[in-house]
């Protein structure tokens, strides 16, 4: 047992192995994209840096005029400088040069550092400034830089990075959703397989190759199955012993009845509305016992074949010729099909219990009609009639067992129409119910898949 569930694995595990992969996968590839675009824009930084220093020195290599700015050597009306440092040169206190974006007092008054960085304001504009004091010559150099400017630097790396990041998100949420459908197919497949359960289909559902987390669901699920196909098999055998059972009896019940209706002539009227329901009980018990072998079968297990269709309409019209002339009833076949693939004995009973049912609730003077036919690429058997017909409400009904539609002068077991869509079903075939001939009266058809 422990060799068996072995072979199962982990579906938690598999989905976090899976999902932390692809995740340190692409987190590296964005890290290498991140990487080099903030390489580029740091060597942007720090060239901008050369420039604004370069021109730093070259303010203060110029003389300066007679307010004590140093003259401007970047002009104003050139290309914006991206880094914009200031600086002072202060000496007590008191500001002795600038240059022209640098504030008329000190960045910073009593720095008490040798050098070191501070933050400020000054004129309502936030600066950040670095002061470098000379003891011996008792100045000190402020070189200073708006906040602004800092801010600027970083919007600009950031429209460079934001979308990079984004494709990145985009391909981890993509990665993450195609990989977790993989790892979560078994889950769909058991699905299915669940789903696909009938009556006629109660196999247990394979457990080799589950993940451990679906495991005892699917372990238990077979149980339900193993109980329920026991109940069904146990209710099947016993409608279909029950069946064989009652048809000897009742056979032997007809004879007595029949014999004593030729003792007792004067008996005759109660005798026959007797074997009347005799004949009625049988029909009930052939219809079950039919039942009851038509449903453990599967669709794979017929054993289909072309079956031609002219011969069995013509044996068909002439079993139930004289029933028909009794009920004043007239019976035709038109028939335009060579063939049709099923199986032989299923497709008699089938057509059997339509023309039965027909016969049995069409009143003198009506028309029952089978036709064989193809339409498109289908084959199709038609039983229609133009009697009362039944309303669209029962139609969709009819096909129920033990449904009988109210007030059919008639008496019937209910289960001839079962019988035929049971048979249609193992077939592959389409049963609709529809109006009969001339508009009148209830159509049975009967659509056989064409070739595709």
């Amino acid at each position: 047992m422990a060799a068996k569930s072995s072979g199962h694995w982990s579906l938690r595990r598999r989905l976090l192995a899976t999902i932390v992969a692809a995740s340190v996968v692409l987190w590296l590839a964005c890290l290498s994209v991140i990487t080099v675009i903030a390489w580029h824009e740091t060597a942007e930084v720090f060239d901008d840096a050369l420039e604004e220093s370069g021109y730093m020195i070259l303010a203060a290599t110029t003389d300066w005029d007679e307010r004590g700015l140093l003259a401007q050597a970047h002009p104003g009306d050139g290309p914006e400088r991206k880094v914009d440092m200031q600086y002072q040169i202060v000496v007590k206190g008191r500001v002795l040069q600038r240059t022209r974006g640098a504030p008329r007092v000190p960045f910073v008054s009593d720095f008490e550092k040798q050098d070191g960085f501070a933050d400020t304001t000054v004129d309502q504009r936030r600066w950040r400034v670095f002061v470098v004091r000379d003891e011996a010559r008792q100045f000190e150099v402020q070189v200073g830089q708006r906040h602004s400017k800092r801010l600027d630097i970083l919007e600009e790396l950031a429209e460079h990075l934001w979308l990079p990041v984004l494709v990145f998100l985009g391909v981890l949420a993509l990665a993450c959703w195609l990989l977790i459908g993989r790892v979560l197919r078994p889950l769909r497949q058991t699905a299915g397989a669940i789903a696909g359960k009938t009556p006629q289909d109660l196999a247990l559902v394979d457990i080799a190759g589950q993940p451990r987390e679906l495991l005892p669901i699917v372990q238990s699920l077979n149980g339900v199955l193993t109980r329920l196909d026991d109940a069904l098999q146990a209710e099947r055998r016993f409608t279909a012993d029950a069946a064989h059972e009652l048809r000897t009896p009742l056979a032997g019940l007809h004879m007595h009845v029949q014999l004593l209706q030729r003792q007792h002539p004067e008996l005759a009227a109660p005798f026959g509305k007797l074997r009347t329901d005799i004949a009625r009980v049988t029909a009930l018990v052939d219809s079950l016992l039919t039942l009851a072998r038509l449903d453990p079968l599967a669709r794979g297990q017929l054993a289909t074949e072309a079956v031609p269709l002219a011969p069995l309409l013509e044996r068909l019209l002439a079993a139930h010729a004289a029933e028909a002339a009794q009920r004043g009833v007239t019976l035709t076949v038109d028939c335009r099909l060579e063939s049709i693939e099923a199986e032989p004995a299923m497709l008699g009973i089938m057509l059997r219990n339509l023309v039965d049912n027909a016969l049995r609730y069409c009143p003198a003077g009506s028309r029952v009609q089978v036709a064989a036919y193809r339409e498109g690429r289908r084959s199709r058997i038609v039983v229609r009639d133009d009697g009362p017909g039944v309303d669209a409400a029962s139609r969709q009904r009819l096909s129920e067992r033990f449904f009988r539609v109210l007030g059919q002068p008639s008496g019937g077991s209910g289960l001839g129409l079962s019988i035929v869509r049971r048979i249609a079903e193992l077939h592959g075939v389409t049963l609709a119910f529809g109006v009969g001939l001339d508009g009148r009266g209830l159509g049975v058809s009967l659509d056989w898949p064409g070739a595709p």
